[in-house]
């Protein structure tokens, strides 16, 4: 095979990103200063911030307008990728694993008669660090997904969209919206499942510090949820009612964790893209989520974002679907299946502006140390 140069862009928020853990501790003090880590005793590596907002401030600041003007930068960086076979360093690091999903509940996974796009997939929300949080500028958004935690309180995304590497900041107001649909269902009654606001985030070492794109995975502990109506009071005047609506693995449910598994496998992977391809052409509105079927392999090594480690995909994702779930064994019965990667980078490989590959950080025992921090983290 001949070497030919390839394109990627991060699809949604440039260059920025997040992990998760349980209790939190730097590699260096430099970068604890500069992300406002807190350390707890979790392994070194394992990088965890506390959310700058209430959760009342969090999700009351996202109006259906600011959810719908919301948008993100996207990074589109022209790489020389050297080598003839597409290959990488990705493979195990010790015995494969997983974590079985959960349905609404936290008991067996509910079955459907009918193909469904997964509940536990929706849009995450947040304002960039240091900017004017009223500039639309700075009203940016990327995809997730619940999965399974011992609170079921977990969202799984990419890293770069939880951390800002341009200000080394963490970022504000973030939340979670579950199956999220045009941006109004949050408010109007829509969707039973309602808004998540942030309380930990958590990383890898290794991206905060290093911003290696190998690490590329966050898992964001949130409060429980809330829904909000609007009512008139006796003056007539518009007031916001807020219900509490318990926690979002009680609501959705939650994927399943793979870790150390083939590099070669069959995936879904679900997002919001919204951004336009490099040739200019806009296919996506962000509004709805979509959906990519395909088979992994090792994606080449890309040096301006340190990535040696990618697995990726066919697939047309533009700007937005960063932090979608790669889901392994999916079942459209059930709606459930493995994560086992998130949607990192995408690719022009064929050189003609646009995209048609999507990539994810290979999950080896690194993400399942950070998982597992995460996963067991409590959150009132």
């Amino acid at each position: 095979m001949n070497p030919r140069a390839r394109r990627l862009t991060v699809p949604l928020t440039g260059l920025l990103m997040v992990a998760g853990a349980m209790g939190a501790t730097s590699a260096g003090a430099s970068a604890a200063s500069a992300t406002g880590v807190t350390g707890t005793g979790a392994p070194s590596d394992v990088v965890t911030s506390t959310a700058s907002e209430t959760p009342a401030e969090a999700t009351s600041f996202w109006s259906p307008e600011r959810m719908r003007k919301a948008t993100d930068a996207t990074g589109d960086v022209d790489l020389s990728v050297r080598g003839g076979k597409a290959s990488s360093a990705a493979g195990p690091t010790g015995k494969a694993g997983a974590v079985p999903p959960s349905g609404p509940g936290g008991g067996a996974a509910t079955k459907s008669k009918q193909v469904n796009l997964p509940n536990t997939v929706g849009r995450v929300f947040f304002t960039l660090p240091k900017a004017d949080p009223l500039d639309p500028k700075s009203w940016k958004y990327c995809s997730g997904t619940s999965i399974q935690s011992r609170y079921r309180n977990l969202v799984a995304t990419s890293a770069h969209c939880v951390y800002d590497v341009k200000t080394n900041q963490f970022y504000d107001n973030w939340v979670f919206i579950p199956s999220y649909w045009d941006g109004t269902q949050a408010w109007d009654g829509k969707n039973p499942y309602g808004v998540y606001a942030a309380k930990w985030f958590n990383a890898h070492d290794d991206f905060v510090v290093k911003e290696d794109y190998d690490y590329d995975y966050a898992f964001v502990n949130v409060h429980s949820g809330v829904k909000v109506s609007w009512e008139k009071d006796k003056d007539g005047k518009w007031k916001p009612v807020v219900k509490n609506v318990g926690r979002l693995g009680d609501n959705v449910g939650g994927q399943g964790f793979a870790w150390n598994q083939k590099v070669k496998n069959k995936v879904f992977s679900f997002g919001y893209p919204a951004g336009p391809h490099p040739d200019g052409d806009k296919p996506f509105t962000g509004r709805t989520m979509k959906w990519c079927y395909g088979a992994t392999a090792a994606m080449p090594a890309a040096p301006k974002y340190t990535i040696q480690e990618h697995v990726g995909f066919r697939c047309a994702f533009t700007a937005g679907a960063s932090g979608g779930p790669f889901l392994l064994k999916y079942r459209s019965s059930t709606r459930t299946g493995y994560l086992n990667g998130v949607n990192s980078v995408a690719w022009d490989t064929d050189k003609n502006d646009r995209y048609d590959h999507v990539s994810s950080p290979y999950f080896n025992g690194d993400t399942h140390q950070v998982y597992r921090v995460a996963a067991n983290r409590w959150t009132k």
